[in-house]
């Protein structure tokens, strides 16, 4: 893959907030341990709050609460087998296979066993460090719980990341419907062909915002700065799962499309309507901060979908270019719960075919 200073910039800015957040809370736990406890060197409660918080898209607490105590559990079958079995080159390889088949039982999730495995391991080969038993295992406790408090009270604003999340999946729902207008227009088959090969990878955008919306929500719930927020992202929520729909929609109508431009056939009806449908999601996006943009959005939205009849444009017995209005139509409907309105209430206006 080609290196883009661009993207290397854009990673370091988006990676500032949590580097920040794993930064303080290594920082406390370390400091409570050591000066705190006396600990004489907490490595433990520095790896388990680093590994704990991460630079995942998913900071949501479970999964931070997850990944402790699958550490802490490896942390802790090691120092029992440093106890009772001693050390050496079996006892490494039974507490590896012992912590790894563990792990695969708490968890799905493969990052997770070899995390716990690494903390295990580190117990099993660095020097015991004095403070009598158990003494890093509770230092790694003190890692899980710092990086719990400090996702409550430090919050890496997964609001913006979300929003962030949420732009780019409609900049490219945008896009999209620029491209098939254009395409309709000049009968342009090239445009066609690159809209159906960015719809192929539209998945990936609305998995990273469905993440990010689920930590922020998750966070909200423990968080004291992100409580009063929760309803707008419950509201995004709903929002993120019709645009989901309407994605998949798009996709189709891409390759609908894309089948139907191979007669080099212009065709300006249709790419009018996807010009008004730019212009509508175009409001739908700004309506994430502003709630005027959805109504807006939905107004627009219902004078489309009341067009999508084909007898209305005279081609109700032209199969392939009937085909792309009844395509438009679930997407329309799709778009319209998008902006507030009920399933049943979005059918309701869709003309008879």
């Amino acid at each position: 893959m080609r290196w883009s200073p661009k993207d290397s910039f854009s990673r370091v800015f988006e990676s500032i907030a949590p580097a920040v957040q794993i930064t303080i809370g290594a920082l406390l736990a370390y400091s409570i341990a050591h000066y705190g406890l006396q600990h004489v060197t907490p490595l433990l409660a520095v790896t388990v709050c680093i590994t704990s918080l991460g630079f995942s898209r998913d900071a949501r607490p479970r999964r931070i609460l997850q990944t402790a105590l699958g550490m802490v559990v490896g942390i802790a079958i090691s120092e029992i087998s440093l106890i009772y079995l001693g050390s050496g080159v079996l006892q490494i390889a039974l507490v590896l296979l012992v912590v790894l088949l563990s792990a695969r039982f708490i968890s799905t999730s493969s990052a997770f066993a070899v995390t716990a495995a690494i903390q295990a391991m580190l117990v099993q080969i660095l020097p015991a460090p004095d403070g009598g038993v158990f003494i890093r295992t509770f230092d790694g406790l003190i890692g899980g719980v710092m990086a719990l408090i400090v996702t409550a009270l430090i919050p890496r604003d997964p609001r913006g990341i979300a929003r962030t999340d949420a732009n780019k999946l409609f900049d490219f729902f945008i896009e999209t419907l620029q491209d098939l207008r254009l395409a309709l227009r000049d009968s342009n088959k090239s445009l066609s062909n690159q809209a159906l090969k960015n719809a192929r990878a539209t998945q990936p955008l609305i998995d990273n915002w469905r993440m990010s919306l689920d930590s922020a929500l998750s966070i909200s719930r423990i968080s004291p700065f992100l409580m009063k927020h929760k309803p707008d992202l419950r509201k995004q929520r709903s929002l993120m799962r019709a645009m989901d729909l309407a994605t998949r929609n798009l996709r189709v109508i891409v390759r609908r499309v894309n089948f139907l431009l191979k007669d080099d056939v212009a065709r300006p009806y249709l790419a009018e309507l996807f010009e008004q449908l730019a212009e509508a999601v175009t409001n739908l996006r700004e309506g994430l901060s502003d709630p005027e943009d959805l109504v807006l959005a939905n107004t627009q939205l219902l004078e489309i979908i009341r067009q999508l009849d084909p007898k209305k444009f005279g081609i109700a017995d032209q199969l392939r270019e009937a085909s792309v209005l009844l395509l438009l139509r679930p997407l329309l409907v799709d778009l319209l719960c998008a902006s507030g309105m009920t399933e049943d209430e979005a059918r309701n206006e869709l003309p008879e075919v």
